[in-house]
């Protein structure tokens, strides 16, 4: 009798687990991105569009980057209207396509990109861009987390600047249940290739996840190499855990004025926000 019930729990536990990965293989789908800001029509895993206005305002860039934690806590659109107001350029982590941000979207007349990590009830999460102009291309990037198998999203777009070169920003989502560490430097070493094939101004930024010091050492190896600088922040409020902070921001070919992280209670992590100038363009 006891040996048929372990049989049967055993089976019941099989069963449930096959379920649960269906589940979220579905939920997670292909790498996606979003690029329409009225229509919001997923394509395949990039997307153009025929972008002629530069994302700059007069030579300066105004940058911000949260992780808004799928909107779950009801300050969200106040804090993301104040970022809104100075910002030419907002990166998302952990962004929900929902009903109110889409009006929200539609409302102050911002350009969406977004790479759909997976659907919760049939609404696209991942990392995604709102901006002042639309972004020329953009293409989306899925990993999936060991054990949990959800899907965490990057994605790497460019826009025009307004001396003639053309920025390419990465927002990246780093999966976190890795311990090995080899998916995540996987996970890395994609992006890591776009920006090694471009030759102008590179903004890399997100919610990392390098709460411990080995993920850290990955990312600050990656950056040198690319020839990365990370931001220098006048206050510093970013989220931690075990000390270190999981939200960065580094660049290339674009001058730093300033950079700051502040306190919200909108979401679990806190904003950063930052001002850049453009170089002289070589051509």
């Amino acid at each position: 009798m006891k040996l048929r019930s372990v049989k049967t729990a055993t089976v019941m536990v099989l069963w449930l687990t096959v379920g649960y990965l269906f589940s979220v293989t579905l939920m997670n789908g292909k790498a996606e991105v979003v690029m329409d800001e009225q229509a919001h029509l997923i394509s395949s895993s990039c997307g153009q569009h025929n972008s002629t206005q530069p994302i700059d305002n007069k030579g300066v860039l105004n940058l911000a980057v949260w992780n808004i934690y799928k909107q779950k806590k009801p300050q969200w659109q106040q804090t993301l209207t104040s970022l809104e107001n100075d910002a030419n350029l907002i990166l998302l982590q952990e962004a929900k396509l929902s009903l109110k941000l889409d009006r929200f979207i539609t409302a102050n007349g911002l350009h969406l990109a977004m790479a759909k990590a997976f659907k919760l009830f049939s609404t696209p999460v991942g990392v995604m861009n709102l901006s002042t102009a639309s972004p020329s291309h953009s293409c989306a990037f899925h990993a999936i987390e060991p054990w949990i198998r959800f899907a965490k999203s990057s994605l790497v777009s460019s826009y025009l600047l307004s001396n003639g070169q053309t920025l390419l920003v990465v927002n990246l989502h780093g999966i976190n249940f890795d311990w090995r560490l080899q998916r995540y430097e996987q996970q890395w070493q994609v992006v890591a290739k776009k920006i090694a094939l471009h030759q102008g101004p590179v903004i890399l930024a997100g919610d990392f996840n390098t709460w411990r010091n080995e993920r850290l050492e990955i990312v600050e190896e990656l950056t040198a190499r690319l020839k990365l600088k990370e931001a220098r922040y006048k206050s510093d409020f970013r989220h931690r855990v075990f000390g270190y902070p999981l939200d960065h921001l580094y660049y290339r070919g674009l001058n730093l004025v300033h950079a700051a992280s502040f306190k919200t209670a909108a979401s679990d992590h806190n904003p950063i926000v930052a001002q850049f100038t453009l170089m002289a363009s070589e051509h």
